[in-house]
């Protein structure tokens, strides 16, 4: 295994939940429930967030030096956070627009 391997793991998992509860809040506000939807956002924030300071940390740990090892998992673990922070603005986009056709 290698050194950042917990930490790259945390990243899976914040990336994970922020993309989840964006999707669910999409899910929510089809069904017109504007308030599970808009938790479910706050949530997906919240969850990139924590991701978004672990990517933080270990950039700064590579100091652009090429110090942490890249591998397959730590690519995996960036897609996740990238695809995530997609999804929430989708998401928000999505939701606005349901609002909107309803109002």
């Amino acid at each position: 295994m290698f050194a950042n391997e917990e930490t790259v793991m945390e990243l899976l998992i914040h990336s994970g939940q922020a993309r989840s509860d964006a999707m669910e809040a999409i899910s929510r506000a089809r069904e017109k429930d504007w308030n599970a939807a808009e938790q479910l956002m706050k949530s997906s924030e919240q969850a990139c967030l924590k991701a978004h300071k672990i990517q933080t940390a270990l950039i700064g740990q590579d100091e652009g030096c090429g110090k942490i090892r890249v591998n397959l998992i730590l690519v995996h673990a960036q897609d996740h956070l990238m695809n995530a922070i997609l999804c929430q603005d989708l998401a928000k986009e999505i939701i606005s627009l349901r609002k909107e056709l309803l109002s």
